[in-house]
């Protein structure tokens, strides 16, 4: 076998890898995403829906619900946020982050008092901020996990581009987050409409078992599937 021929192979795995994971992981957000709408009534991973909401919500005086919709895009943003710090500080980044997402939302299902349900809106949203860190890129590709607009409009730009002979296929991996989203959100107001709040841990649940099944995917592979961190300038400098 050549040098050129493994190469192409490892890469083939890599990116079956990656997309196989990309897509458990989008499954995931669309169940997440169904749940939390039908429990109640807002988005908990569709950031540019609830901007929307928000700001019919302000057209209408209805300051309240523009506040708690406000109120969720930070939570989204923070959980984001802590989901690349808990990445950079973990071995098995991928096994980590979706850990801490099961383990969040396990902790939202236990809030069924009334006074509760805010708070765990708020949680659900935190933990699909959180799992857009497990993974950032395939081979270069940027990947996203709880939305599909942006992947949708890079599936397009890709066909505009092979009708006008660009003959590159990288693009097509875009449908799977897609894909995922759709049959997660299907399989979410299923079980949403059989068993109602309860369907919330089985969905923390199925978030925990991709955890386990991300122990499995080799260490250096999972740091292939985030972005690197660029060292500070003034550290740059100390280096040289």
């Amino acid at each position: 076998m050549t040098r050129a021929r493994r190469r192409r192979i490892i890469r083939t795995r890599r990116t079956l890898t990656g997309l196989a994971l990309v897509g458990s992981i989008s499954f995931l957000a669309g169940m997440t995403d169904a749940t939390g709408l039908l429990l109640t009534g807002d988005f908990v991973s569709f950031m540019t829906g609830n901007t929307t909401r928000a700001a019919l919500a302000l057209s209408e005086g209805n300051l309240y619900h523009a506040a708690v919709l406000i109120s969720a895009i930070v939570v989204f943003v923070l959980g984001n946020a802590a989901g690349i710090v808990i990445s950079h500080v973990s071995q098995r980044r991928i096994f980590v982050v979706l850990g801490c997402v099961g383990v969040v939302l396990a902790l939202a299902s236990m809030m069924t008092a009334q006074n509760m349900l805010l708070s765990r809106f708020y949680m659900i949203v935190f933990s699909m901020g959180m799992v857009n860190a497990a993974v950032e890129h395939i081979e270069g590709l940027p990947i996203g996990l709880t939305y599909v607009t942006g992947a949708l409009s890079r599936f397009g730009r890709g066909i505009g581009r092979w009708i006008i002979g660009d003959r590159r296929v990288e693009w097509t991996i875009q449908i799977v987050p897609w894909g995922g989203m759709v049959l997660g959100a299907i399989a979410g107001a299923v079980l949403t409409r059989l068993t109602g709040a309860y369907a919330l841990w089985l969905v923390s649940l199925f978030a925990m078992a991709l955890a386990l099944a991300a122990i499995l995917i080799p260490r250096p592979l999972q740091r292939r599937f985030n972005q690197k961190i660029a060292p500070h300038r003034s550290a740059v400098a100390r280096m040289k």
